[in-house]
């Protein structure tokens, strides 16, 4: 270890402050560039912390010896975390300076002198002034007492250091467990501020769940109650197990090395891991990228896996403090070798589970079929731990103990059963290809959580539909629920459908032999084996055709639906799809997906009933559609006579692409509108979603798509799906779904009708897309564009065109400016986003409604690779 003195070499007392303070600045800069070329070759954290505290130490030694007057009138102590003795390259160095009042005032002017210098130096010096009754004071703030019980002597006699250790020990200040319940108060509510969860996208390393503040409060816990100033010291009193203190201090390491790194790539003191510093953290933590996974996910699975393990025994060690403050409570027999203690399911056996993996299923069978239990008691939580080492994989286990597996997905509430078997590693255990994924992030916007995390999402959506909630937010998944023969085989294929992910092949196929392997080992039967590997196989089929497809194409629905072959099948399938979609992100599920799955399911049903074969004629289906909407319409007070003036103007292809509903009530709204005049309606789609209906129906103009998707943007709405028609007489008949993309839509349908009229009935070339900057974390997220183009048997209009781009604000209005100034002419548009990548899809011809010829392509690519992103174009970002 390197001596103290030897860390800064500071000029002469008789050098004037700036000199003094220069040359201790250069100092601490050649000592900090030390440690971090310490810290680059791997050196241990602990001690890299300890050290740079030291130079600390040592400098304001030297300072206070500079500036102060010789005696013990004043002490200085290190508080917070430079208390306790490690200090970040750029956290604040907190100190303390006690007195008397009438010291205080006396040392005014070298005080000031002090703090300055240090700030000089710069050390990032954050002080109080304080007598021992004024620090009495403030430490009826908890949060004070906090720093004040790690108080570490700087400069101060014996005397001073008595006198702060009694009276931050006094009896009547904050007793233990009055502490204990205040600090358990904080945690939670902080955890709050974070959704309760680590697993975010941007985690903060210090203040989130599972973060080191959860470590330091244990700590301060463990102080306050035993007097004990390390986690370790508790495994002698009994609270803590031997693994369980040698895995914190292990995981410890792991985020103070992350928090140190963090420090060094920002340049200052963020504690949020945001995207714009994963990668080069990474980097420079040595973590590579190879053909399973970029070396950012590696490195931010390793920080999951480390909350997870601190909120597992956290949750443990706080539940112990609570029985030391409360006392034990007598058990209360509950089932076969198992009572509750206080409301926690603890095991009678003291030498329970005894490796025995058929116990901690009786232990999980108990939980699940009484649901008075709060939790599981913390001697059996440590119990359950120290034996999942030892407890055998589903290959490895008895048939008694798969079945026994097997019958706990057909107990009451399952869902919640593999959700505490995965918080507990129980699951991981059990299938260790579950483990493999606990804790993998995708390096994307589009999956908010971990892999382990979205499966259990997956899992709790599937367990919404079977409650009287699910209607809230699945239009029709409740109804499909009670048909499935066994609803334990769609957990099964929830549980297996991501499972492969980061394996370098099809997450799905791999996932698939993982999952007949599985099921065959449970001796499932081939029929129901079959139908979760197939599930497993395809479960992103149904949203991939569902949002990338024409579904009002019978074309589409009749490839769909040769797929799934069977009611049971796509019954099957589209829970799957619902759960998967809903429990990728919060804002990735809404009526407009919800109504889109459930009309290609309502397709295929009827595609599967009426046999495969070929579709009607388009003249029939138009006639048979015609039929339904005039029903509609009736109902609305029109005779038959005024039903068919408007159906003259709405074009036939309308009567294929768009639902009875939607055709409903555009006829109505086209009653009033005499020829040649612009009509806009907008209406919401559903009564507690967002989205709005816009339909337009005008005289053709040149550039009137664009005209309408730059208002959208310029009023903050992003579009979903837009069907662009021509009508009879040189008309259009264009409807869009669109939602609120910025704060500033309001969501009234009536103010956004006024703003489209508005627009449209002026000078359309003169409308530009709006400028407006791209959010922080999109912009870590840039690759090259790709365009292509192709022409397809049956498409009226000639060209499809398909773009896929980093997402960003104003992006389609620019993309419709482009295809304005081509001259081209938009027949039908496919909007998809998947988090910072868009998805569009468009179909274009030639102002004549030709297809694009190679020229015209050529000068469509170039012109809008030029305006999409011409530094991205230039290839100086993958």
């Amino acid at each position: 270890m390197l001596p103290a003195g030897s860390m800064l070499d500071a000029p002469a007392d008789s050098a004037p402050d700036a000199d003094w303070a220069a040359a201790a600045r250069q100092a601490l800069q050649q000592a900090d560039a030390r440690l971090h070329r310490r810290f680059d070759q791997g050196d241990r954290i602990e001690r890299l912390l300890a050290l740079r505290a030291r130079a600390a130490d040592h400098l304001i030694r030297l300072a206070w010896q500079r500036c102060m007057p010789p005696g013990d009138a004043l002490a200085m102590f290190a508080v917070g975390g430079y208390g306790r003795g490690e200090l970040f390259p750029r956290s604040d160095v907190d100190v303390l300076v006690l007195g008397e009042t009438s010291a205080q005032h006396a040392a005014e002017g070298g005080l000031s002198r002090l703090f300055a210098l240090l700030w000089d130096c710069g050390l990032p010096v954050s002080h109080a002034v304080r007598s021992l009754q004024q620090c009495r004071e403030a430490a009826a703030d908890q949060t004070v007492l906090t720093a004040l019980i790690e108080a570490r002597p700087l400069v101060a006699g014996d005397a001073a250091r008595r006198a702060l250790r009694q009276a931050m020990n006094d009896g009547t200040l904050w007793p233990p467990r009055a502490f204990f319940l205040a600090k358990l108060d904080e945690l939670r509510t902080r955890h709050a501020r974070f959704g309760d969860t680590a697993d975010n996208l941007e985690p903060d390393l210090k203040d989130g769940p599972g973060g080191l503040r959860d470590l330091n409060t244990l700590g301060w816990m463990a102080l306050r109650a035993f007097g004990v100033r390390d986690l370790e010291a508790l495994v002698g009193l009994g609270h803590l197990g031997a693994d369980e203190a040698a895995a914190l201090h292990r995981e410890r390491g792991v985020l103070a090395g992350l928090r140190y790194g963090l420090h060094l790539v920002a340049g200052r003191p963020e504690e949020r891991l945001r995207f714009d510093y994963q990668k080069t953290l990474a980097a420079r933590l040595g973590f590579a990228d190879d053909i399973e996974s970029l070396g950012v996910e590696k490195m931010m699975q390793g920080f999951y896996r480390a909350a997870s393990v601190v909120r597992r025994i956290s949750d443990r060690l706080l539940q112990r403090f609570e029985e030391q403050f409360d006392g034990e409570a007598v058990p209360e027999p509950l089932t076969v070798g198992f009572s509750l203690r206080r409301g926690y399911l603890a095991a009678n056996d003291a030498h329970w589970p005894d490796d025995d993996i058929s116990a901690i299923f009786s232990l999980f069978s108990s939980w699940a079929n009484n649901a008075q239990v709060r939790g599981l008691h913390s001697l059996t939580a440590r119990a359950l731990a120290e034996a999942l080492p030892q407890l055998p994989s589903f290959e490895q286990a008895t048939q008694a103990a798969r079945q026994q597996f097997l019958s706990l997905l057909r107990q009451p509430r399952p869902v919640d059963t593999l959700s505490r078997m995965a918080r507990l590693g129980v699951l991981g255990q059990w299938i260790p290809a579950f483990a493999q994924v606990s804790g993998r992030m995708q390096f994307d916007l589009f999956h908010v959580y971990t892999v382990d995390q979205h499966t259990l999402m997956v899992l709790r959506n599937i367990g919404e539909f079977s409650s009287s909630r699910a209607a809230e937010r699945f239009s029709i998944a409740h109804e499909v629920w009670p048909r499935l023969r066994r609803p334990e085989l769609l957990l099964l294929a929830g549980l297996f459908h991501d499972i492969a992910k980061g394996r370098g092949g099809d997450h799905s196929e791999l996932g698939a032999v993982d999952a007949r392997q599985f099921c065959q080992a449970l001796e499932l039967g081939a029929a129901d084996t079959d139908l979760v590997a197939w599930l497993v196989e395809q479960h992103l089929r149904m949203s991939v055709t569902a949002q990338k497809q024409d579904i009002s194409d019978p074309a589409v629905i009749h490839r769909f639906a040769s797929l799934v072959a069977t009611r049971e099948r796509l019954d099957y399938l589209y829970l799957l799809t619902c759960a998967d979609i809903a429990g990728t992100s919060p804002k990735l599920w809404n009526a407009w997906k919800d109504r889109l799955l459930a009309d290609l399911y309502f397709a295929t049903r009827r595609a599967l009933r009426e046999g495969l074969e070929p579709p009607l004629p388009a003249a029939e289906r138009v006639a048979e559609a015609r039929d339904t909407v005039r029903q509609l319409v009736r109902e609305h007070g029109y005779d038959d006579a005024t039903i068919d003036r408007q159906f003259a103007v709405m074009p036939d292809e309308s009567f294929i692409r768009l639902r009875p509903e939607q055709l409903a009530w555009q006829a109505a709204a086209l009653v009033p509108v005499r020829q040649g005049h612009t009509l806009v309606k907008v209406r919401p789609i559903s009564v507690d979603d967002p989205a709005l209906e816009v339909f337009v129906h005008s005289p053709d103009r040149d550039g009137l798509f664009a005209a309408i998707v730059m208002t959208l943007d310029r009023k903050g709405y992003g579009i979903h799906r837009a069907r662009v028609l021509d009508g009879p007489s040189d008309t259009i008949f264009d409807t869009f779904e669109v939602n609120p993309a910025d704060t500033y839509a309001d969501g009234d349908p009536l103010r956004l009708e006024v703003a489209l009229r508005d627009a449209l009935s002026g000078d359309l070339s003169q409308l530009r897309p709006s400028r407006r900057a791209i959010p922080r974390q999109l912009r870590h997220f840039r690759f090259a564009p790709r365009i292509e183009f192709r022409d397809e048997a049956g498409e009226a209009a000639g060209t499809r065109f398909s773009l896929v781009a980093p997402d960003r604000p104003g992006l389609l209005a620019d993309v419709a400016h482009v295809l304005r100034n081509q001259g081209l002419r938009v027949h039908d548009a496919r909007i998809a986003t998947f988090g910072e990548r868009a998805e569009d899809t468009f179909v274009i011809s030639d102002e004549h409604d030709l297809p694009l010829d190679e020229t015209a392509r050529q000068q469509l690519q170039d012109a809008m690779l030029s305006c999409l992103d011409p530094d991205i174009n230039a290839g100086d970002t993958p």
